[in-house]
């Protein structure tokens, strides 16, 4: 029997017993934890959620928390003086091992909900709030009271200030949490500038 579960953004197949690596995740090494988000279950019989499979979980024990390979980051900016500069980047993640694949009755296991570390404070738990701030009609002067300069960032004008902000984005801690999911999903919206300027990066040094 297999499943395919939906994590960080991304989509994994996998069987009792895989071992596999995905965003990083709030939970400690040898701690059992559970995917809610199961998109298909295959095997005798093939089950296909709309969008999830209701009461169907994947199980998994948490082996370590790790790092993926490191990747270097080169910008050089022309008519400025031959400016350069090189950057690496090693995202972190999470290895586990599938324990169990429960068809059903995943809300009765009682186990721990998987959760992504960058849930609590990042894109994916500030994103929604900028919604209902606008159906408030708040002034653009309260919205903006204590927020970073995100004009630190590289390829960043008052303009694009501007965007970020109305996307909810107002601090660097914000974007330093942002997974690759993240990026690809905005960046239509910032014309590629948050991947080829390394943003995250930026923001994680400017956070501190």
């Amino acid at each position: 029997m297999f499943a395919v579960l939906k994590t960080g953004g991304k989509q994994y197949k996998v069987q009792s017993g895989d071992l596999l690596r995905v965003e990083k995740l709030a939970a400690d090494a040898g701690e059992k934890i559970q995917f809610n988000d199961v998109l298909m279950l295959g095997g005798d019989k093939v089950t296909v959620g709309a969008p999830f499979v209701a009461g169907a979980a994947v199980q998994a024990e948490v082996i370590d928390q790790i790092k993926g390979d490191k990747v270097i980051n080169f910008v050089k900016r022309r008519r400025k003086h031959s400016s350069k500069r090189t950057k690496g980047h090693r995202q972190q993640l999470t290895l586990l091992k599938i324990t169990e694949i429960l068809a059903e009755g995943a809300d009765k296991s009682g186990v721990k909900a998987a959760v992504g570390a960058g849930s609590i404070d990042g894109v994916a738990a500030a994103a929604p709030a900028p919604k209902a701030e606008k159906k408030a009609a708040a002034p653009k002067a309260e919205a903006a009271a204590g927020a970073d300069d995100l004009k630190k960032l590289s390829g960043v004008g008052p303009a694009l200030e501007k965007k970020l902000v109305a996307a909810g984005i107002t601090s660097f801690a914000q974007i330093a949490a942002w997974t690759d999911a993240d990026i690809e999903a905005l960046d239509d919206a910032f014309k590629g500038k948050a991947q080829s300027n390394n943003w995250v990066a930026e923001a994680k040094e400017l956070a501190q």
